[in-house]
């Protein structure tokens, strides 16, 4: 066991809006500190990469003075919000990109799978791309041949392995992309979020396979994803990134942790602008809302009031099957379970153009103070694409009362608290 991959002080700027400084003066500016052997000018200005706010600068860091080290076999979960930065470090590990300064040493040789057809030639069949992406990470043809049949069984794409991969769904993209990536013999495997485009049975076979090749091989995995429970499954180690730079490293479980506790991006209420809406030609979300059982967002909710999540959307043309899932989570990212509409629609399942609300009801006495999460999806089941996913949190921070209206002084363990029943008799002996 040794360090396989050490980042040391990793910057990354860009000019907004064009391809290099996009002025023949900054060009030159920039030419000339170099000859000289003096440092860049513009390194010395730019702002953090916050997209919340409007910046003054043309320049921002999209990382800033990273450091970490990765130990070989190691898991490592790479978390945070979007635009923290997480994605633009996985490019510049896997040399898609270079790093504006600082330096990273690899130990061996990197298989990535960042988005989806990363590497994939989309007029060669699914064969010829398997041998060309093992050309790539250096791999001679028969080592190639000896996994190639793993590869395709594992992706469970043989019927169109000889069909050029451009008439790929973007889920057998990712199939098969992935399983290029996890069976080929690289002694790195970069995942990013690219795994939310299969379906739920995939994301397992995924998941099993990165514990399986960092366990059973040895290999090192790093893995972004937004799915808190992947990472607290699969790393024992994990990074918190907020806006370029490093804020936290550390046990998987503290990392998540801090990470929830601190995540204002989400919240009981979001509505986006009509122009902003997420989604694509068929269907748009418009807004997400917990609201306790008089219909406020206001009021805190507790443990003795049910709880309404609601989800608005606009369906832009006719559909079929059309459905709102939701993912109820603790505040480590463990699903306590999961609910749709799909089977409370009419037997045709058809929607017509027009704006609809989805709601569903989390019973009073189920859940216990806490912070829970809602991840809410908008798909057609049967299809690798999730066309919609965001998520919004919740608080209960109140206990309910017991019959006798005293409230509990402190907090039961446990994700749920729903009323057990209890009584006590006294025994009388004859």
């Amino acid at each position: 066991m040794g360090t396989i991959i050490s980042v040391e002080q990793i910057s990354k700027q860009y000019r907004l809006g064009q391809v290099g400084t996009g002025t023949i003066s900054h060009d030159l500016n920039r030419w000339w500190h170099r000859v000289r052997g003096k440092e860049d000018p513009y390194l010395r200005i730019g702002e953090t990469n916050n997209r919340t706010q409007k910046g003054s600068s043309e320049y921002v860091w999209a990382l800033r003075d990273v450091n970490f080290d990765v130990q070989q076999g190691e898991v490592l979960g790479i978390i945070g919000r979007n635009g923290a930065g997480k994605s633009t470090l996985l490019k510049i590990l896997s040399r898609t990109t270079a790093p504006t300064t600082g330096r990273i040493r690899v130990k061996g040789r990197i298989a990535s799978l960042l988005e989806v057809g990363t590497g994939f030639h989309p007029e060669l069949t699914g064969r010829e791309n398997i041998f060309l992406n093992g050309a790539i990470l250096g791999m001679t043809k028969q080592e190639i041949i000896r996994k190639f049949d793993e590869i395709v069984d594992f992706a469970g794409v043989e019927r169109y392995i000889d069909t050029p991969v451009k008439r790929y769904s973007s889920g057998m993209y990712v199939r098969l992309a992935f399983g290029v990536a996890a069976h080929l013999e690289s002694e790195i495997l970069i995942v990013d979020e690219v795994l939310a485009v299969g379906d739920a049975e995939f994301q397992n076979k995924c998941l099993g396979k990165m514990s399986q090749v960092s366990k059973g091989e040895g290999r090192t995995v790093l893995f972004v994803s937004h799915n808190m429970g992947a990472v607290k499954n699969l790393c024992n180690q994990a990074l918190l990134m907020e806006q370029g730079t490093l804020k936290y490293s550390g046990p998987t479980a503290d990392i998540i942790e801090r990470y929830l506790e601190g995540d204002s991006e989400v919240e009981r209420f979001h509505q986006w602008e009509h122009d902003h809406r997420p989604g694509n030609n068929i269907v748009r979300l418009e807004q997400i809302r917990v609201t306790d059982e008089k219909g406020s967002i206001e009021n805190l909710l507790s443990s003795h009031s049910s709880v309404t999540v609601e989800v608005s959307y606009e369906v832009l043309q006719e559909v079929k099957n059309l459905r709102v899932v939701a993912n109820v989570m603790s505040f480590d990212g463990t699903e306590i379970f999961s609910t749709s509409d799909f089977n409370y629609q009419q037997p045709s399942r058809i929607r017509k153009p027009g704006r609809f609300k989805s709601s569903f009801i989390i019973p009073a006495k189920l859940l216990n103070v806490s912070k829970y999460f809602i991840s809410v999806d908008i798909d057609i089941p049967m299809t690798s694409a999730i066309v919609i996913g965001k998520t919004v949190s919740f608080t209960i921070s109140e206990l309910m009362s017991n019959e006798l209206g005293i409230t509990m002084a402190r907090k039961p363990s446990g994700v749920i608290h729903p009323v057990y029943g209890w009584t006590i008799e006294e025994n009388k002996q004859q």
